[in-house]
């Protein structure tokens, strides 16, 4: 069977606190390794209301609870309420995970900010918010990032370029169908080793085509069931760290049963050669669940393609795509 790579994301200074604790203790107990990447700035999670008016947020609100998930004092944060520092109050939290033997990395700096801001922003401000993560991480670790996975799954190719300056070599920024090499348009690298997200989240799934909490892993498991080729799951330290918990706990020992390793993304990324990957610009696409447009592979090797990108179709079934 195939490796799974776990991808937390931790947005948030409520999944900090609660959510990532949860998750790192049940996962140490267990054996099973994960990769957790912090946002390491101020939680201004209560400006993401602007994006009231980006087609599908208001469905996916509605399919997900957001608030019961996040609840309303997140939500007025950087709003009604200042933006608590995640990474100035929490040191010793995020450090107790690195201590637990899990592999840790960058999310962001200011995750709404990244979210809403990086597709359109230029060099020198991408160079600013990375770079401010970079800083932080590096003051509370006492060593440098070497793994980077951008909020939202929004990127511009200044980030790509930028994740090498800062010192990362290895990234999963993209949602995708297999390891790839980031190019530009002439063909030349612009950053490491892409692992995109392969499988869909609990959110994009939960309150479409039936799935809901008492069901939704089997949506997961359908993808995984006999399949060989190693995947990237994504979850969120505020969802399956919190009330969503059960559910993954249902899927994990679900992956077991089929055979599947559970690992970190730089096990997974182990073994693989980036000479012998596919080599992609990235551009941006649909991911069905999820409001917006993400950062997906659109033109490999030097086969372009003249047509609105796309995720790539998961081989083994409809529910992703």
């Amino acid at each position: 069977m195939a490796r799974i790579a776990l991808k937390i994301d931790v947005d948030t200074w409520r999944g900090t606190r609660e959510g990532m604790p949860a998750l790192a203790q049940w996962l140490e107990r267990r054996g099973i390794q994960a990769t957790f990447l912090f946002s390491l700035g101020p939680d201004h999670t209560g400006r993401a209301l602007r994006r009231v008016f980006r087609p599908g947020f208001f469905s996916k609100v509605a399919r997900t609870s957001v608030v019961e998930h996040y609840g309303w004092r997140t939500l007025m944060h950087g709003t009604l309420l200042p933006g608590p520092d995640i990474g100035r109050r929490e040191v010793a939290l995020l450090r107790s995970v690195a201590r637990a033997g899990f592999e840790t990395g960058i999310h962001t700096w200011d995750h709404v900010r990244w979210q809403d801001g990086v597709a359109t922003a230029h060099e020198a401000w991408t160079r600013r918010e990375m770079g401010a993560a970079a800083q932080r991480y590096a003051e509370i670790f006492g060593q440098s990032a070497h793994i980077h996975g951008a909020a939202g799954w929004q990127m511009n190719e200044a980030a790509y370029r930028l994740e090498t300056h800062f010192g990362i070599t290895l990234a999963s920024d993209t949602r995708g169908s297999a390891p790839f090499m980031p190019v530009d348009a002439t063909g030349q690298g612009i950053g490491p080793m892409q692992l995109p997200t392969t499988l869909p989240t609990l959110d994009e799934l939960i309150g479409r085509d039936g799935w809901d909490v008492s069901n939704v892993e089997q949506a997961l498991l359908s993808l995984t069931q006999e399949q060989d080729f190693d995947q990237v799951y994504t979850l969120h330290a505020e969802l399956e760290g919190q009330k969503w918990l059960p559910i993954f706990v249902r899927l994990i020992e679900g992956w077991q049963a089929q055979g599947h390793r559970l690992t970190s993304l730089g096990e997974l990324a182990s073994v693989l050669d980036p000479k012998t990957l596919l080599r992609s610009r990235v551009g941006q696409g649909q991911v069905p669940g999820r409001s917006g447009a993400l950062a997906v592979p659109v033109c490999f090797s030097d086969l372009c393609v003249d047509k609105e990108p796309t995720i790539p179709r998961h081989r083994s079934a409809d529910v992703h795509d």
